[in-house]
């Protein structure tokens, strides 16, 4: 019987499902353009792309449960470090973290269609990953022209666990919270990998977990531990067998 489910739930994944992925990351990647061209980019960055990721989300379907809701302030700076587990982090974190998240994305991507070009009008961070000097001042530059509010999302590891196991974090993130004066806000996220694992086309439905821990200020620290009690935190709210 359950194989019986499994095999009808792929047929809609693959005949319903995944062609409505597409349609609508046109239609909601098309109303950014048009509302942050006309001068409306933080309505535009606060309203489509959470309303997308919400949408794909309910169509899966998952249930996605918040804990510490309270620790991310609107109006409040923040590097956001998440861990990295699948494609569906991303549909979590921006339709579930109450915040203005602004992505720091390879520039390669800026290449594709409509895609690219919304998530530049929507205010997301392009940057050359082989010129760090680069990249330190493209974001510097973006923070200046975005104001206060913004969480500056990060996934450490660089790529998806494929084991569901913390990878080794980069230290880009940690750089900027102590350029900035920023504070980092951990997140983990557990069940993404049960929904799409890492290197897979095939989603199932279920369950997942979003909880957000108490910012960790980078005064006084260095990178290495700052990097180190972000990591130490993401990973006490995972389960034991990916501790």
């Amino acid at each position: 019987m359950k194989a019986v489910a499994v095999w009808l739930y792929q047929i809609y994944a693959w005949l319903i499902f995944l062609p409505l992925v597409i349609v609508l990351t046109l239609i909601f990647s098309t109303l950014t353009i048009v509302f942050a061209t006309l001068g409306h980019q933080k309505f535009a960055g606060a309203t489509f792309p959470p309303t997308w990721a919400r949408l794909l989300a309910w169509l899966t379907p998952i249930r996605v449960t918040v804990e510490g809701g309270e620790h991310a302030h609107r109006g409040e700076s923040y590097v956001v470090a998440v861990n990295h587990q699948s494609q569906y982090d991303i549909l979590v974190v921006y339709g579930w973290l109450k915040l203005d998240l602004k992505w720091v994305i390879k520039k390669e991507l800026r290449k594709m269609p409509a895609i690219g070009l919304g998530c530049e009008k929507a205010g997301h961070i392009f940057v050359d990953r082989r010129d760090p000097k680069q990249a330190s001042r493209a974001i510097r530059q973006a923070l200046a022209r975005l104001g206060d509010g913004i969480g500056v999302l990060f996934f450490p590891e660089g790529t998806r666990s494929g084991d569901g196991r913390l990878l080794r974090f980069k230290k880009g993130a940690f750089h900027l919270a102590i350029d900035q004066g920023l504070p980092v806000l951990p997140v983990t996220l557990v069940g993404t990998r049960d929904i799409l694992p890492a290197r897979s086309l095939k989603p199932f439905p279920g369950s997942v977990r979003m909880l957000i821990h108490p910012p960790i200020s980078p005064e006084g620290k260095d990178i290495e531990t700052l990097l180190q009690e972000t990591r130490q935190v993401i990973t006490s709210a995972m389960p034991p067998e990916l501790r």
